[in-house]
């Protein structure tokens, strides 16, 4: 592919070349490739369409996630979320050992690789609070829960400049990839200041369906607030704010 350098920026096919704008600039590249009917049908594109199908498996899969969680999400997520959730999930889909290949699946794989996934790389969770955190789910009864002991804001929390308040979050999601539903539930601290004085106990808890037999993925994350005249603005419009999975559950 080519950068395009010119003061005019186009947009669209012309002569062969197409050209188009992305998160990286604008980008220009010749089309090609092997016609469609040829990669459906064609025996020897078997691989490409097996690929292809777990690919999309994926893609509907981080579709689903992102949904269930959005209440959180549109506060902490970064330009890539989308793509290295995909990324992360096709790893998930190959490590499937009950489906052939082409028709392996998510919740057949092993899930377990989602956890620690940081849905915002401006704001990493893990380089962002500090203080010890106990987290747990309680499948029998559906509890998604968060613990945190005292602690001191500015000692614990790794703030960017112009914060003044902050909160925590958590969240519970129960996945349905094969059905393509979800349910959500989600709790929070109220707004907290951000200074040297010790926060009292924080205890959260999210609640979904008990005895659920889906795959379980519960959030945690922090969101960071600056006070203008009696007012609470989210700071830098969320771009600092962190989001990540801790726990995930499977039967």
């Amino acid at each position: 592919m080519a950068r395009q350098n010119g003061i005019i920026k186009l947009k669209g096919t012309i002569g062969g070349i197409t050209f188009y704008k992305t998160s990286d600039g604008d980008l220009a590249r010749e089309k090609g490739g092997v016609d469609k009917s040829r990669i459906a049908n064609d025996p020897a594109f078997q691989r490409t369409r097996e690929n292809g199908a777990e690919f999309g498996a994926a893609g509907k899969g981080g579709k689903l996630v992102r949904n269930a969680i959005r209440i959180l999400l549109q506060n902490a997520k970064d330009k890539r979320v989308v793509s290295r959730l995909t990324t992360d999930l096709l790893k998930v889909v190959k490590t499937d050992t009950t489906n052939d290949r082409g028709l392996r699946t998510i919740q057949d794989g092993d899930m377990s690789l989602l956890q620690g996934f940081e849905f915002n790389t401006n704001g990493k969770l893990g380089a962002t609070l500090f203080a010890p955190v106990v987290n747990s789910f309680d499948r029998v009864t559906g509890d998604a829960t968060v613990s945190i002991a005292p602690f001191a804001p500015t000692v614990r929390v790794a703030a960017p400049a112009g914060t003044t308040h902050f909160k925590v979050v958590t969240g519970a999601t129960e996945l349905d990839f094969a059905g393509e539903t979800s349910t959500f539930e989600n709790d929070e601290t109220a707004i907290l200041p951000y200074d040297s004085a010790n926060t009292a106990a924080i205890d959260l808890t999210a609640t979904i369906t008990a005895n659920s037999t889906l795959p379980v993925i519960q959030v945690l994350g922090i969101e960071f607030y600056q006070e203008v005249n009696g007012a609470m603005y989210p700071l830098k419009n969320g771009s600092y704010n962190a989001l990540s999975a801790v726990k995930v559950d499977t039967v």
